[in-house]
């Protein structure tokens, strides 16, 4: 299945993807649905939303070697364990939605394609592998977007990550994709400027879950991002496309805020 969600006359909706046309439903993935087949709409007529609001927003950081070896310069060690993090919902925007940089900041943004592993089902405590696939409903594409200067600047990663549009995620959430085995492309503007394999993670999404289960209940809605293997620079007035095989393409114009 290919879920989406948008905006219908002001208030949060969930369809089901079917070729060009959304069949809007009633309920959600997670907790049962009914289709209205007598109200399609066209997937171009939409206002498109998150896939989902997540309960908790997990992130891992350098989760792949190379953008490890480039982040450190020597710094701190390549991770020897799943580790993560946690962002923001309100720094969530959807496909075709602004991302805005914030008027006192004149830098190039930077833009991260990540894969997103997107939580159906409770996870039992200290769960097994098998438990941890089960556990995922479908994957969805982020863009972590980022301001690096923030980012060595500040203390903490509260506006360097987590300002407002700042994490674009969809657009859709597909329930049979094989996205370990895919590739994941990142176009400015049409042009390719960063392409790698999905899948060469250090750490995949279910040895994620497993150790997050060790101390953490994850349950359904939550998103775990998987961090990303190459970095684009971005600016306003550019519309950057990420796109990984089987889940669709996520893009987002950079505008400029306005100022009062």
């Amino acid at each position: 299945m290919i879920w989406c969600r948008f905006d219908d006359a002001g208030r949060a909706r969930y369809g089901l993807v079917e070729g060009d046309t959304v069949i809007p439903v009633t309920g959600d993935p997670f907790t049962g649905h009914e289709p209205d087949r007598a109200d399609p709409r066209h997937l171009d007529d939409l206002r498109w939303l998150p896939p989902v609001t997540p309960g908790t927003f997990f992130c891992a950081g350098l989760n792949y070697r190379a953008h490890a070896e480039r982040a450190s310069s020597g710094r701190h060690a390549v991770p020897e364990r799943p580790e993560i993090g946690y962002r923001a919902n309100n720094a969530l925007t959807g496909h075709r939605e602004p991302i805005v940089r914030p008027a006192d900041y004149d830098e190039p943004l930077v833009a991260e394609g990540e894969l997103v592993a997107v939580i159906g089902a409770p996870v039992p405590r200290h769960c097994t592998r098998a438990e941890a696939e089960a556990a995922v409903l479908g994957w969805t594409i982020g863009n972590d977007v980022s301001a690096r200067a923030w980012q060595r600047s500040d203390r903490t990663f509260w506006r360097c990550k987590n300002s407002d549009t700042f994490k674009p995620m969809g657009p859709y959430i597909v329930t049979d994709a094989e996205p370990i085995s895919a590739t994941t492309t990142v176009r400015v503007d049409g042009e390719v400027r960063a392409s790698f394999p999905t899948g060469d993670m250090l750490f995949g999404p279910y040895d994620f879950i497993r150790a997050m289960s060790r101390y953490i209940t994850l349950s359904p809605g939550d998103v775990i991002w998987l961090g990303t293997d190459e970095t684009v620079e971005m600016v306003p007035g550019q519309l950057v496309e990420i796109s990984i095989d089987g889940l669709g393409t996520l893009a987002n114009p950079v505008t400029e805020e306005k100022t009062r």
